[in-house]
C-alpha cells in the first residue's frame, strides 16, 4: 500500500517545483517556474457580475490577477493597482480584455493615502461607478526574532497591508454607497489565526485585517454594503519566491493537509462568491481556502 504522502501526490522529498528565488518584493509572476494558474480549464462565467466595476489592489499577479480575470469572465470591468511590476500588469490587462471587458491599470504605492484617493477618483470617472473593492495587496519580510524587526520594516508592512485598506475603503465609500449590493473584500491570511513565528509583523497585520473586516461590516451594514474577507493558506504566488529561500520555495505548501500549495484560482472563486448576490446574506465573514487546515474562526 502506498504511503500517505505519496497518496497525496507528494514526492519523497516533498519537493513540488524547482528551487527558485527572486531578489525583491512583491515579485514577478512571469519569472516563476511553473507559473501560477490564473484560470482553470473549463471555468465558465455565468454573468454573476454583469455590469459591475471592481477595483483590485495587487491585481497584477497571483491571487489578484486571478480575481481580475474571473471577475471579467463573470461580466465585470476591472481596475488593478500594483507597485511597479509593469510586465505582469500588462499581462493581466491583456487577459481581462480578452474576456471582452475593460481594464484600467495604476502603478503606485498604496501606502500613500493621496495615491489611493487619486486611483479611486480616476476609476469612478473612467468606468462610471465602483461596485466592488478588493483590498488584496500585501508584503512580508521574514525575521527569526522580534529583536530583528526594525521600525522601517514594521511601518512599511503595516502601511502596505492594513493602512492601505483604510485609505482605499475611505476613498471608495461614497461610490460604493451609490450602488445597490456593493461590497468590500479584504485579503487576510491563515497566519491571522494560527500565527507565524517568522512573520510576526505580517501576521499582526493579517489579524488586524480580520478585526477591520468584522468591525467595518457592522459599521456599513446599514448602508447595504457587505464587508467580508478571504484567508488563504499556502498559495503559489510571486510573494513566495520573493520572500523565502529556494529550498523552502521548492517545498512550499507540502505541509498542508492536502499536501500541496494552492493555485490562485482556488482562492479567486471565493472572491467571485463574495462579490456576487450569491453571498447576499453574508457580511463580516471570512472564507478559508487553505488546503484543509482547520483553524479557529
Amino acid at each position: 500500500m502506498a504511503n500517505k504522502s505519496k497518496e497525496r501526490g507528494k514526492s519523497d522529498s516533498d519537493q513540488q517545483r524547482p528551487a527558485q528565488s527572486q531578489d525583491r518584493q512583491p515579485g514577478h509572476q512571469n519569472e516563476m517556474v511553473p507559473e501560477p494558474v490564473t484560470l482553470p480549464d473549463g471555468y465558465t462565467g455565468s454573468g454573476k457580475l454583469d455590469g459591475k466595476v471592481a477595483l483590485i489592489t495587487g491585481g497584477d499577479s497571483g491571487i489578484g490577477r486571478s480575481v481580475a480575470v474571473m471577475f471579467a469572465r463573470e461580466g465585470a470591468d476591472v481596475a488593478i493597482v500594483y507597485l511597479d511590476e509593469n510586465s505582469d500588469a500588462a499581462e493581466t490587462k491583456r487577459l481581462v480584455e480578452s474576456e471582452g471587458r475593460r481594464c484600467l491599470v495604476f502603478a503606485g504605492d498604496i501606502g500613500d493615502q493621496t495615491f489611493c484617493e487619486s486611483v479611486v477618483a480616476n476609476v469612478a470617472a473612467e468606468l462610471g461607478r465602483i461596485d466592488v473593492l478588493v483590498n488584496n495587496a500585501a508584503e512580508q519580510h521574514p525575521e527569526e526574532s522580534l529583536e530583528r524587526i526594525r521600525e522601517q520594516q514594521l511601518v512599511r508592512t503595516f502601511r502596505t497591508n492594513i493602512f492601505s485598506m483604510f485609505y482605499m475603503s475611505q476613498a471608495a465609500l461614497p461610490f460604493l454607497k451609490e450602488q445597490s449590493g456593493s461590497s468590500i473584500i479584504n485579503t487576510t491570511s491563515v497566519t491571522a489565526y494560527r500565527g507565524s513565528p517568522g512573520l510576526l509583523d505580517y501576521s499582526a497585520t493579517k489579524g488586524a485585517i480580520v478585526s477591520f473586516t468584522r468591525s467595518l461590516s457592522q459599521n456599513l451594514v446599514k448602508d447595504g454594503i457587505r464587508v467580508n474577507a478571504v484567508a488563504p493558506g499556502p498559495i503559489w504566488t510571486p510573494l513566495i519566491p520573493a520572500t523565502f529561500p529556494p529550498e523552502k520555495v521548492a517545498k512550499f505548501g507540502s505541509d498542508a493537509p492536502m499536501g500541496r500549495a494552492g493555485q490562485p484560482h482556488e482562492c479567486a472563486s471565493c472572491y467571485v462568491f463574495l462579490a456576487s448576490d450569491d453571498s447576499s446574506y453574508m457580511t463580516g465573514q471570512v472564507l478559508h481556502p487553505n488546503g484543509g487546515e482547520v483553524i479557529n474562526g
